[in-house]
């Protein structure tokens, strides 16, 4: 059962979220997420530019990549496993949320992590290299949503402002 589709932003989009940054691939040659194999959950993204997560600190890695999915799905972002087992590398907000509605955003639904390295020493997520890995689950809402809940008008961390 089909539930979503990825797509490459537009290069208007990726162009701007790639601004001050170097030799980052093409957008075209970005791969879309795929599974690994047919046994795997997660769709893997790739890193399309060298980001130097310093120890103690965060880096943001724009991945060029959009997701329309089904109303009633979310795709939930996590660090590829051995990033975390070797490296303790996690997601800045833990868990990354791609809601169904986050691919009709103003900055098109552009998936972007942000990733933190607990340790005191830099890692560096090369170009190319997969990173992080995004699982669809449905969900259900509660009685109490009624009809009454906005239409979302922003991007990244725009609801409920």
């Amino acid at each position: 059962m089909s539930i979503a589709r990825f797509s490459h932003v537009s290069e208007s989009q990726y162009q701007a979220a790639m601004a001050g940054r170097e030799d980052f691939l093409p957008l075209n040659e970005i791969p879309l997420p795929r599974r690994s194999t047919r046994g795997s959950a997660g769709y893997d993204f790739t890193a399309p530019v060298r980001t130097a997560v310093p120890g103690g600190g965060t880096a943001v890695i724009p991945t060029g990549i959009r997701c329309e999915m089904e109303e009633g799905w979310v795709l939930m972002l996590f660090p590829r496993s051995g990033l975390g087992f070797r490296h303790q590398i996690r997601l800045s907000n833990t868990v990354g949320i791609i809601d169904s509605d986050y691919a009709f955003a103003d900055n098109e639904g552009h998936i972007l992590v942000s990733l933190r390295n607990p340790l005191d020493r830099e890692l560096v997520i090369g170009r190319g290299e997969r990173f992080c890995q995004g699982i669809f689950l449905p969900f259900g809402l509660a009685e109490e949503d009624g009809d009454g809940i906005p239409a979302r008008r922003g991007g990244l961390g725009s609801t409920g402002r």
